[in-house]
C-alpha cells in the first residue's frame, strides 16, 4: 500500500472519529491528510473507495479486538471475553463502530448478507472476518453441550443482536457512564439468554469467573 493511500485511510478513521461519518468529503479528507484532493481521485476513484478502505480498516482494528484473547477450555467463559472486548471497542470508537454496523447512508448495509442463512455478515470476505470470530465461540459452545444446537448462524445472530441492540443504546447515553450498560443491562440479558439456550446458570457463573480472571490478566 502506498504512503499516501496509506496515509488518506488514517486521516479518515481521525476525521471521522473526530467530526463523524457527515463530515468525510474529499476536500475535508485532503485537508487532514494535507495533501490534495487530487490525490483522493487517484488513489481511490473518490468518496466511495475511501469509504470501502475506512471501512476495512475499521473492520480489521475490530476483528483483531475480538481474536487476540487468549482461547481456553471454557467456550463460554472466551465468549464472555469476547462480549467485553466487543462493547468495549463500540465505546471506544463509537463513529467506527457505527459505520460498520448502523445505519448512516456511508456505513456498510449495502454489503450486509443474511447471516441466518449465509453465516456470513457481509458478500465481502474482508468484511465477514469479525463474525467467524463468533461462529467458531458458539460453535464450540454447542459442541461442549453448553447450549442447544438450534443451527450456528442462528445462534451466533441472536447473540450478536443482543450485544449489538445494548450496545447502540449505551453509545446514545442512555444507560450512563458507569458501566451500568454491562453490568445491569447486557451481562444478566445475555447470560439469561444462554440460560434460554439451555446453558447452566452454575456453569455459567464459573465461566463469568474465568472470564473475568482473563479479562484482569491474572492466570
Amino acid at each position: 500500500m502506498s504512503g499516501v493511500r496509506q496515509q488518506l485511510i488514517e486521516a479518515g478513521v481521525r476525521l471521522m472519529e473526530r467530526d463523524g461519518l457527515p463530515a468525510l468529503s474529499a476536500r475535508s479528507l485532503a485537508t487532514e491528510a494535507g495533501t490534495s484532493t487530487m490525490a483522493v481521485y487517484t488513489h481511490f476513484s473518490g468518496m466511495t473507495g475511501v469509504v470501502e478502505a475506512i471501512a476495512r480498516e475499521a473492520f480489521a482494528r475490530f476483528t483483531r479486538a475480538l481474536t487476540e484473547i487468549p482461547r481456553t477450555d471454557d467456550p463460554v467463559a472466551d465468549f464472555i471475553v469476547m462480549g467485553v472486548r466487543y462493547r468495549e471497542f463500540a465505546l471506544a470508537h463509537p463513529e467506527r463502530y457505527q459505520m460498520m454496523f448502523g445505519t448512516s447512508a456511508k456505513s456498510l448495509n449495502r454489503h450486509h448478507t443474511d447471516v441466518t442463512t449465509t453465516g456470513n455478515t457481509s458478500d465481502s470476505a474482508e468484511f465477514a472476518v469479525s463474525f467467524e470470530a463468533l461462529l467458531d465461540v458458539v460453535s464450540r459452545m454447542v459442541d461442549a453441550g453448553r447450549i442447544r444446537d438450534d443451527g450456528v448462524p442462528v445462534l451466533a445472530g441472536r447473540l450478536w443482536s443482543l450485544t449489538h441492540g445494548a450496545v447502540l443504546l449505551e453509545i446514545a447515553g442512555f444507560f450512563g457512564h458507569e458501566d451500568h450498560g454491562l453490568t445491569q443491562i447486557l451481562a444478566p440479558l445475555v447470560f439469561d439468554t444462554l440460560v434460554g439456550m439451555g446453558a447452566e446458570r452454575e456453569q455459567i457463573d464459573h465461566s463469568l469467573e474465568k472470564a473475568l480472571r482473563t479479562l484482569s490478566g491474572a492466570p
